[in-house]
């Protein structure tokens, strides 16, 4: 299984890599985690992994500062590679955000980013928050339960979001989306890279899902 871990300037590209690499041999399966920038690869890859840091405009821009490389992540998902989005990175699935500016997102699943409202509560949200289940069912979240919690590090979340599309919340102030799926795309908004267990068992689960293809 070749697994691309896409490299467009954010930041924890190594740790995703490495988690992704012990979730596969816990998982006892053969898998080649590369972080690439090569459209080409990424466009055939069995797997694609897109972490994410910073701001939703940078991250975008990142993106598109790579030719080919936002046309390759479409054309693999499209035809049905399982995707997974890590914080901006799942952000990115959205149809925009309002952080600095307006700025487009792949637009695969509904709802904006908006800054983070949690009266009374320190921003950027970042520690260790438990989770919520909203499709307890989901292959994603096999091997979890409620409670369980992950790493958050963010001050803009979904807003606006599909309720079918809403795999987990959490609470930080109110209800915060923290995991997504539509099709064969999914993301967390947590850092599932540094969510030790939980992080890692999601992984495995992402590893060996087999979603049906968005259309």
């Amino acid at each position: 299984m070749n697994v691309a871990v896409i490299d467009y300037g954010s930041g924890n590209l190594a740790s995703a890599a490495r988690a992704l690499a012990v979730a596969a041999e816990r998982e006892g399966m053969a898998a080649d985690v590369q972080i690439t920038a090569d459209p080409a690869r990424v466009a055939s890859a069995d797997r694609i992994v897109l972490p994410g840091q910073g701001a939703f405009a940078d991250c975008a821009a990142g993106l598109a500062a790579i030719p080919g490389l936002r046309a390759a992540i479409i054309a693999a998902t499209e035809r049905g590679a399982p995707f997974l989005g890590i914080c901006v990175g799942m952000q990115l699935m959205a149809e925009r955000g309002l952080e600095h500016s307006v700025t487009p997102g792949f637009g695969w699943i509904a709802g904006e980013i908006v800054p983070l409202s949690a009266p009374g509560l320190r921003l950027p949200q970042m520690g260790w928050n438990g989770l919520a289940f909203v499709q307890p069912a989901h292959p994603l979240l096999a091997g979890l339960a409620p409670g369980d919690h992950a790493y958050f590090v963010h001050s803009y979340a979904l807003t606006g979001a599909r309720r079918d599309q809403v795999l987990a919340t959490t609470d930080y102030g109110g209800e915060v989306i923290a995991m997504v799926a539509a099709g064969n795309r999914a993301g967390t908004q947590f850092h599932v890279e540094k969510s030790q267990e939980v992080g890692l068992r999601i992984l495995g689960n992402f590893l060996r899902w087999q979603p049906p293809r968005q259309p």
